[in-house]
C-alpha cells in the first residue's frame, strides 16, 4: 500500500494527547511516527486506571513505534539528537527550559536539522507570564475560553466537559500547521516552527460568542441574566426518556412543518403566534407546548415524523448508539480494527479523508520501549553500544 505519507518520519516527543494526537493522524496516513517516552512510559498511560485495557492509548498511539528513553542523560539526549537528524518533523509540549534541558529547544534542533518541522503544542501559549502555567483541556480549552460559563444554565454551576474533547481538537489545529510547515519547506526548501495552544483552540472554537463580546455583546452575561430559552434551539425529552435537540433555523419555512410533525395544525391559526416576532416573546409558553406534545411519544415515533416534515434535529445519543450508528460506520468515522483484541475491535477514525489517499488499517499501540532494539539498531549502533545504554538505564525496552 503506498500510503501519503510513507516518506516521512515523525519524532512524537510530546505527552498526553493534543500534541500526540497531531502524530496519529499523520501516521494513519503512513507516517513512520517514532513515539519517544521516558523509561517509565508516557504520563498518557497513567490515565488507564486500573482497566484491563488502555482505551486511551490504543486510539492514540496506533501505528508508532515506542523507544524509552531518558533525556535527561547525556547519552539519552545523544540518541535523540540521532533519531533527529533525517527526521521531518518534532512534536514536543514542554516548557522552554525542559526542552532547553532536553537539548531538542528551536535553536538547537534547527542547528541539528534546517529542514525539520518543529511543531509545539502549549496549554497558554508561548509568550506572557502564565507561558509557564501547565494546562489541560479542562482548563485551558474548557474553563479559560468562555466555553464552560456560557454553557451553565441560569443560576447553575459550571459543569465538567467531555475528557479530552479539547485536545482532540486541538490536536487537528496543530496537524493543519504541521501541513503549512511542510508545504513552506516545499517551497523554500527550509523548516520553521509551528505552535498552537490549547488556550488558542478554545478562543476560536468559542470565536462567535467572544466576537460578539468585542462588540459589546456578552451572550453568557445575557444568559445568566434573563436566560436562554429558544424553543427552536432546545432538547425535548419523549415518552421513553429520550431527547431530541432542535435546530430550527429558518423559522418561518419550518414552523409549518413542525405543526404538522406534532400535530397540532391548530397552531398556525393561534392568535397568539401571528409571526416569528410574537413567538419569541411568547417562547416559555411555545416551549412548554411543543414539549407537551413530544414527552407522549416514543423516541421512535418522533423521529418518523420529524423525518416525514423534514425538520432540521439530531437525537441525543449515548456512547454505545455512536458506536453502532450507522453513518458513523459507513463514513469511516468509527471503523473496525481487524483485532484479536476484544476491546479494541473498533477504533475511532481520524477525521480527514483524501480522495484516492488510503489510510492505514488501525494496528495496536506500542508497549513502553517496544521498538527500542529495532530503532537502535537502524541507528546504527552495535551490541555492546546498546548493552551498554540498557544496563546504564539510558534507554529501556519492553520485556
Amino acid at each position: 500500500m503506498d500510503l501519503l505519507f510513507a516518506d516521512l518520519k515523525v519524532i512524537d516527543a510530546a505527552s498526553y494527547l493534543a500534541g500526540p494526537g497531531a502524530a496519529t493522524v499523520m501516521a494513519d496516513y503512513g507516517a513512520d511516527v517514532i513515539k519517544v517516552e521516558p523509561l517509565s512510559g508516557d504520563g498518557y498511560r497513567t490515565l488507564a486506571g486500573n482497566s484491563r485495557t488502555d482505551t486511551n492509548w490504543q486510539l492514540t498511539s496506533r501505528h508508532k513505534r515506542s523507544i524509552a528513553l531518558d533525556l535527561t542523560k547525556k547519552d539519552g539526549r545523544g540518541v535523540m539528537q540521532r533519531l533527529l537528524e533525517d527526521a521531518d518533523v518534532l512534536i514536543v509540549n514542554f516548557f522552554d527550559d525542559q526542552l532547553e534541558r532536553f537539548g531538542i529547544d528551536y535553536a538547537s534542533v534547527k542547528r541539528l536539522n534546517p529542514r525539520l518541522i518543529y511543531a509545539r503544542m502549549s496549554g497558554y501559549g508561548t509568550k506572557g507570564d502564565e507561558a509557564r502555567t501547565r494546562g489541560f483541556d479542562s482548563t485551558a480549552w474548557w474553563a479559560r475560553t468562555g466555553l464552560m460559563d456560557l454553557v451553565r444554565d441560569q443560576g447553575q454551576p459550571p459543569v465538567m466537559g467531555s475528557p479530552g474533547f479539547g485536545d482532540h481538537s486541538s490536536a487537528m489545529s496543530l496537524f493543519g500547521a504541521i501541513m503549512l510547515g511542510l508545504y513552506r519547506r516545499e517551497k523554500n526548501g527550509t523548516g520553521c516552527c509551528v505552535e498552537t495552544s490549547l488556550l488558542a483552540n478554545g478562543v476560536w472554537a468559542n470565536g462567535m460568542q467572544v466576537q460578539g463580546a468585542i462588540a459589546g455583546f456578552d451572550l453568557g452575561e445575557r444568559r445568566q441574566a434573563k436566560g436562554w430559552l429558544n424553543p427552536f434551539a432546545s432538547a425535548y425529552g419523549t415518552a421513553d426518556n429520550r431527547f431530541v435537540l432542535f435546530a430550527i433555523m429558518n423559522v418561518v419555512r419550518e414552523w409549518p412543518r413542525l405543526c404538522a410533525a406534532l400535530d397540532h395544525p391548530e397552531w398556525l391559526t393561534d392568535e397568539r403566534f401571528p409571526d416569528v416576532r410574537a413567538m419569541f416573546k411568547l417562547r416559555v409558553e411555545l416551549k412548554a407546548m411543543i414539549a407537551d406534545a413530544i414527552r407522549t411519544q416514543s423516541l421512535e415515533d418522533v423521529r418518523a415524523s420529524l423525518n416525514a416534515n423534514d425538520i432540521t434535529y439530531a437525537v441525543v445519543q449515548n456512547l454505545t448508539e455512536v458506536i453502532n450508528d450507522p453513518q458513523a460506520r459507513s463514513n469511516g468515522v468509527v471503523l473496525e480494527t481487524g483485532s484479536d483484541d476484544p476491546d479494541f475491535q473498533l477504533t475511532v477514525g481520524s477525521p480527514i479523508q483524501v480522495a484516492e489517499e488510503d489510510k492505514r488499517p488501525p494496528g495496536p499501540a506500542p508497549a513502553i520501549g517496544e521498538h527500542t532494539m529495532e530503532l537502535l539498531a537502524e541507528l546504527g549502533m552495535s551490541d555492546a553500544e546498546v548493552a551498554d545504554l540498557l544496563k546504564r538505564r539510558v534507554v529501556a525496552r519492553d520485556d
